[in-house]
């Protein structure tokens, strides 16, 4: 698409892009009036419910659901024979991939339950009373298997084994036994012997994370009815549509044709909503009772059977000379996956070290099944485990050669030219420039207390792009109703119609946003990779852009003249021939559409690439209680490269949200089991996610280093915020009590008990 590129685009006079309008969507949302995942209701429909496996690990034996097949008002009961018991084979999903044999028995499961929370029947019936009724009659007869939670417990030879069949992918030599590890990834270049003999300084540590939830306030929720014919229509809350549809169709035996996927508003996502869990079992209900079936999940279910992101157990090791130059960085990542293979190693692994121009690096990953639920994405996934530890290191070094922190980054970041550990050459970046605006921000050189630190770190996503289609639909009354593929989970109606109003040179409010269902429009990849403002973006301008030059014909033929003496300025046709000025508005000439021509439509059908990565630099001063260890943040900056922020005011929510985010990560946010494997806090009660009194109000930086393959010059910002935050925590932690923290998150008794252990050496 780099056709599309006008060099002097960014630096134009804009209009609407770079302002702050009202967001298309917002009336609805404040009034109520949004429709929500499980705010669709349709007449003679069934409630679904879902058996969960009370057990960690264990063998399906039987299951006998006749009782609950003869309880009135039990429309249907399905197990995991309802669905296709499929083949391996491996399917992007945002930044994963997955596997479709691990989503059919995930979704339900066959012969073996794998966590607590699996799946293992549903039932449809008239009311949830009923439903619930009918659960309980449902017979399971377990074979109650040893479990494992722990990362490194799971890689041991007599470690229980999940999957008989599976042998690590990546290993050399192959392995001749199956294993709890599904595969090993490795990135890196140069000489690392060599490098750190050249150090003057080296930092060697273990880092620990725990598996954390996204937290997102709106549970799953969809609502299928398949037609006696087998025609299909699905409503659910989703990142995807498409995805949803694509998935459930091979679950279901079904041609993608015989099912429509409606996305209703997203109450959250940050990417565990790129995967299916009740859809196709809704559709399966529906499709045996000939009835609409609703489902939607417990809070409880959310926790215990929906995917979080990985826990992690991680090794870094960074060599420096005494000037500050980096001569060598190693890291070993174990990333939990989940009962099933697919934790983010491998984007965690290409991020760990990106921020920084290094000479000889290398990172090795595990992707490791454990008896927890199939993790997910999770904003920026598996970025935020590696660089937690990385910047912790950093920092560390920074510290030991007596050199300022931001500095010490500045001395070895990543620039236009340098070569990623994961192999290419980066185009132009930020990193410097967040670096220096950090440096230079009041905040840095503001006083501390007492039990005070000041922290920093610094973070790197890549983006992605991918199949988008869009389509501009001029009315009658020079309206523009655009429809796009991409569910918008952070703002992207406002920014997308505010590149079609700046191409089209209209007002914003004529431009009408659509979130089109599955038979609207082509193919589009989910929103994730923070890739929607980017792709569906290009999209909308090559569509704008084919609706001027239908305009431009239309009043050419109406001037009787070339269409090479028509140009588009403003929102008017302006002929630039000798003689009389003429100019016609995109309102006059859609008028006369039907008389020129007929509608005016443009649309575009894009496989959009240069996504170009988007870096950011977070400063964050905490207060540790040195009696009972809990830690404050007390001031939080957020500096982030947005290429160009085409609505600052959904940049900035992004950077803070990210921020609030990995605050909960590093300080409170965990996954707790007992010696069953059971969940012990699958509710906000007792899974603490922060609240408006644990931060403070987050100041944001936004600096602009225009991505040179977007004809704005967009870089993703969604995913990045959350990749520092845990970094920079841990180590103004550390400043305020001069321990080095390790493990996550920080709560209270682990930081009391640091600050003790500390205290008695």
């Amino acid at each position: 698409m780099n056709d599309m590129i006008i060099p002097d685009l960014v630096e134009r006079e804009l209009k609407v892009v770079g302002t702050r309008p009202l967001r298309p969507d917002g009336m609805d949302k404040v009034t109520g009036r949004a429709k929500f995942g499980a705010d669709m209701h349709v007449p003679n429909m069934l409630i679904g419910r879902v058996l969960r496996s009370p057990h960690a690990h264990a063998r399906i034996k039987s299951i006998d659901a006749s009782k609950a097949r003869a309880l009135k008002g039990v429309k249907a009961v399905i197990t995991a024979d309802a669905l296709c018991d499929l083949p391996s084979e491996f399917v992007p999903a945002g930044e994963m991939m997955v596997n479709f044999r691990d989503i059919t028995r995930n979704v339900m499961a066959r012969d073996k339950a794998l966590y607590e929370g699996h799946a293992v029947a549903a039932v449809a019936a008239t009311s949830d009373a009923v439903a619930a009724q009918a659960l309980s009659l449902i017979e399971v007869d377990y074979e109650v298997l040893p479990h494992v939670i722990d990362v490194e417990k799971a890689m041991q030879p007599d470690a229980p084994l999940l999957h008989d069949d599976m042998y690590t992918i990546g290993a050399d030599p192959k392995p001749e036994k199956p294993s709890n590890i599904a595969k090993r990834v490795e990135f890196g270049f140069g000489d690392l012997d060599a490098g750190f003999a050249k150090a003057d300084v080296v930092v060697e540590r273990e880092f620990t994370t725990k598996p954390v939830h996204q937290g997102y306030i709106e549970p799953h929720a969809c609502l299928a009815s398949v037609s006696e014919d087998g025609q299909a229509e699905l409503w659910c809350t989703t990142q995807g549509q498409f995805i949803v549809r694509a998935f459930c169709a091979k679950l279901l035996g079904m041609e993608v044709s015989q099912l429509r996927v409606t996305a209703s508003e997203i109450g959250g996502g940050f990417g565990g909503k790129t995967v299916v869990y009740l859809e196709p079992l809704a559709l399966a209900l529906s499709r045996e009772a000939c009835q609409p079936v609703k489902m939607v999940m417990s809070r409880t279910e959310v926790f215990q059977a929906s995917g979080p992101t990985s826990g992690a157990k991680l090794w870094i090791k960074v060599g420096a000379t005494k000037d500050g130059t980096v001569t060598a960085a190693d890291a070993l990542l174990k990333y939990q996956a989940g009962a099933f293979q697919g934790s983010p190693v491998q984007p965690g692994a290409m991020c760990a070290f990106a921020p920084y121009e290094l000479e000889n690096v290398r990172v090795i990953g595990f992707d490791v099944v454990v008896n927890r639920p199939k993790v997910a994405a999770y904003r920026a996934p598996g970025g935020p485990i590696a660089e937690f530890a990385v910047e912790s290191v950093m920092d560390e070094v920074a510290l030991k050669i007596n050199m300022d922190p931001v500095d010490f980054r500045l001395k070895n970041a990543a620039k236009e030219g340098t070569r990623a550990p994961y192999g290419p050459k980066l185009g132009p970046i930020g990193l410097v420039q967040t670096l220096q605006a950090a440096r230079a921000h009041e905040h840095y050189a503001a006083p501390l207390k007492a039990n005070q630190g000041r922290g920093v770190a610094s973070g790197f996503w890549f983006n992605i792009g991918g199949e988008t289609c869009a389509s501009l639909n001029v009315g009658e009354d020079g309206s523009v109703a655009m429809v796009v593929g991409t569910p918008d989970i952070g703002g992207s109606r406002a920014s997308l119609s505010m590149m079609a109003a700046e191409e089209l040179g209209i007002p914003l409010e004529h431009v009408h946003p659509i979130i089109g269902d599955t038979s609207s429009l082509g193919f589009n990849f989910l929103t994730g990779g923070s890739r929607v403002t980017f792709s569906s973006g290009m999209a909308i301008v090559q569509a704008a852009r084919e609706v001027i030059e239908i305009l431009r014909d239309r009043a050419a033929k109406l001037w009787e003249v070339p269409m090479e003496e028509v140009e588009w300025v403003d929102g008017h046709a302006r002929f630039t021939g000798s003689g009389e000025a003429k100019s016609l508005s995109l309102v006059e000439l859609a008028k006369t559409a039907g008389k020129t021509g007929g509608p005016i439509i443009g649309n575009a059908a894009i496989n959009a690439t240069g996504a170009g990565p988007s870096l950011a630099t977070h400063l964050v001063d905490v207060e540790v209680d040195p009696e009972t260890g809990a830690v404050k943040i007390l001031r939080y900056t957020a500096i982030q490269d947005a290429g160009k922020a085409v609505h600052p005011s959904y940049v900035e929510g992004q950077m803070q949200g990210g921020a609030v985010q990995g605050i909960g990560w590093a300080l409170n946010e965990e996954y707790i089991y007992d010696d069953k494997g059971r969940l012990e806090n699958p509710g906000f009660l007792d899974y603490r996610i922060p609240v408006c009194s644990d931060v403070p109000m987050i100041d944001t930086v936004i600096v602009e280093v225009p991505n040179p393959n977007h004809p704005y010059g967009v870089r993703g910002v969604g995913e990045t915020p959350i990749v520092p935050p845990m970094g920079a925590i841990a180590n103004a932690v550390s400043h305020a009590t001069g321990v080095r923290f390790t493990d996550l998150p920080m709560s209270p008794p682990r930081v009391l008990d640091a600050i003790d252990s500390n205290q008695a050496t």
